[in-house]
């Protein structure tokens, strides 16, 4: 483990998106290399989770993300989304964007140092999670 892996958070994945998100990174290195590269980074050195392990609180895709760049005292509120659902008048911030990919995993009350476009470092600070609404469980008829 590097110096820079040991200065950084733990970054958690579910394992039904971990395998999506490293295609999607893959794929994407041509289209947005600084995005892709730092997304794979984060994916190397992930803790791996089963829906059942994952704590509540760490940003997966279609999380509702409460966060503050530290440096211009900016709150932002986003969901995290695949790049076909993106739309950031309404909120939605792709996994490739560069914000998007030093978010994804991160725990509440969490920070990492992640660069701007210009490769400009701003701390990112987690302060909620809001988890998607999940499909009710068989067997369970609550309205």
């Amino acid at each position: 483990m590097s110096n820079a892996d040991q200065s950084r958070p733990a970054i958690h994945l579910l394992d039904s998106e971990a395998d999506r998100i490293a295609d999607l990174a893959y794929m994407s290195k041509a289209k947005a290399p600084q995005a892709a590269a730092r997304l794979i980074e984060e994916i190397d050195r992930a803790q791996i989770h089963t829906s059942d392990s994952l704590p509540d609180d760490v940003v997966t895709m279609l999380s509702e993300v409460d966060f503050i760049d530290e440096n211009s005292g900016t709150s932002r509120s986003v969901t995290l989304v695949w790049p076909s659902e993106a739309n950031i008048d309404e909120g939605r911030l792709s996994i490739l964007s560069l914000v998007g990919s030093g978010l994804i995993g991160m725990q509440q009350g969490s920070s990492i140092e992640w660069p701007d476009r210009s490769d400009t470092p701003h701390i990112l600070r987690i302060e909620k999670v809001s988890q998607p609404a999940r499909p009710a469980t068989e067997g369970d008829n609550s309205l």
